[in-house]
């Protein structure tokens, strides 16, 4: 029987390499989305003169997360670069997330305590307003 087991650790390299790689792809992805947003828009739209002697306000889809799924659900192109721009949005608070369990991989209770508040921070200024 072979006792010699091999258990990897994850160092502080590994978890910043991830986490910079969540930054990269978060990015890109909230980039390529907004892009295919914008082009799909121009073959909607892209024809049309605008109006700029009124003003017409935004509707729901701009809002709420929920009206930014009905949106995709119905092909809409705003909704879809809304959706590049809420990945955009939580790019940071999913690196924020990944900080907090590395800092519990190493048990370092400050940097979690001072992680938690950061991350509560940007959560209730992010989602205490809407309406979800």
């Amino acid at each position: 029987m072979n006792t010699n087991k091999e258990t990897k650790r994850v160092t502080d390299y590994d978890m910043q390499q991830l986490i910079g790689q969540v930054l990269r792809y978060g990015v890109l992805i909230s980039g390529i989305i907004a892009i295919i947003g914008g082009i799909w828009y121009l073959f909607q739209q892209g024809s049309g003169l605008p109006d700029y002697g009124t003003f017409h306000g935004e509707g729901e889809g701009y809002t709420s997360l929920t009206g930014i799924i009905k949106g995709l659900g119905d092909g809409s192109a705003k909704e879809i670069i809304q959706l590049g721009v809420v990945i955009l949005i939580a790019t940071p608070i999913i690196r924020i997330l990944f900080s907090l369990v590395a800092f519990g991989l190493e048990r370092d209770k400050l940097y979690m305590f001072i992680t938690l508040i950061v991350l509560s921070i940007i959560l209730f200024s992010t989602f205490g307003g809407l309406s979800i």
